[in-house]
């Protein structure tokens, strides 16, 4: 989708003086001298095509010095957001069917056995659905279970992420859930972000009993690499460890949340996506198209008209 700017937008107000003066400032007129000056008739009833001509022109012209450009917002490069990780459980307790009921079916219509979903795959659908929302963003998905491991690095291609979605498997990184390590390998993730926030989003219906590093070292290390956290707790009341995921988020400015079914699940997704952008790009970086010289040939077209025009007067 197109966007249209201005680089000097402050130079607009230039027109303010010139056109006031146009409007007030009188011509000094030849004096002319006529027999029958009831051939005269003054007829003030339309604005003369000069007048017009001259407003047209004072218009392109600061419109030119105002620099327009117009760019694709959807073009990566001209995207802002925020680079955001969702580091998903895949243990074996994400294989329990947590979420039964209509709720799960009216998120996967098309599952012929959607009120059997299991965690896992109810996550996935609803993870997914958030990254074709974050059109701004950049994503990445981190999959952890005995180990961490990046299933999709940091992009803007939300098909490509969504895709890999479709493909994650429960158990594909173990049985267990290695907490620090998903926190440390989303941290990771951003290793090359330039992003001014950086958003890592941990879910867990379990507690940390996996992997080779502690919570609190890959908090330390979060914390240092400048990562919010916001940490999710889903299943039964209990299931999750609430203590060390509040403790997460507060260390690092996040918030923690905790859903006992899809649909609050699904609203938690919701509150996050309402995050405040930050700018991912620089605006040196921005692949713009200049529209100034189409405004400069229509104040030059102008003032030729009224140059032609001045001329025949002086030549009466």
């Amino acid at each position: 989708m197109n966007s249209y700017s201005f680089e000097y937008p402050y130079l607009i107000l230039l027109l303010v003086p010139l056109l006031f003066c146009l409007y007030r400032c009188k011509e000094v007129a030849k004096t002319q001298y006529f027999v029958h000056l009831h051939f005269l008739r003054a007829n003030k009833r339309y604005i003369p095509l000069e007048r017009i001509v001259r407003i047209a022109f004072l218009v392109a012209a600061v419109g030119a010095l105002c620099s327009p450009v117009v760019f694709d917002s959807d073009n990566p490069f001209n995207r802002s957001g925020k680079e955001i990780v969702l580091a998903i459980d895949a243990s074996g307790s994400m294989n329990s069917s947590g979420f039964a009921g209509e709720e799960a079916f009216d998120l996967a219509p098309q599952e012929e056995n959607a009120r059997r979903l299991s965690r896992f795959e109810i996550t996935k659908y609803i993870a997914k659905d958030f990254v074709l929302q974050r059109t701004g963003d950049n994503i990445g998905i981190v999959i952890f279970g005995d180990f961490a491991f990046i299933a999709s690095p940091v992009t803007y291609e939300k098909e490509v992420v969504a895709e890999m979605i479709d493909l994650l498997t429960q158990g594909m990184a173990g049985q267990n859930t290695a907490i620090g390590e998903a926190i440390f390998m989303g941290v990771r993730a951003f290793e090359r972000s330039h992003a001014k926030e950086k958003v890592l989003i941990l879910l867990t219906d379990g507690e940390h009993n996996g992997g080779s590093i502690a919570p609190k070292e890959a908090v330390a290390h979060a914390k240092e690499a400048g990562v919010k956290i916001y940490t999710i707790g889903i299943g039964k009341e209990g299931e999750a460890d609430s203590a060390l995921l509040e403790k997460i988020a507060a260390d690092t400015q996040g918030l923690f949340f905790y859903a006992t079914s899809a649909k609050e699940l699904q609203a938690i997704y919701e509150k996050i996506d309402a995050l405040e952008s930050s700018a991912i790009r620089s605006s040196a970086l921005l692949q713009k198209e200049y529209l100034y010289p189409f405004l400069l040939f229509a104040a030059c077209a102008f003032l030729l008209y009224l140059f032609y025009k001045e001329r025949q007067r002086c030549i009466l």
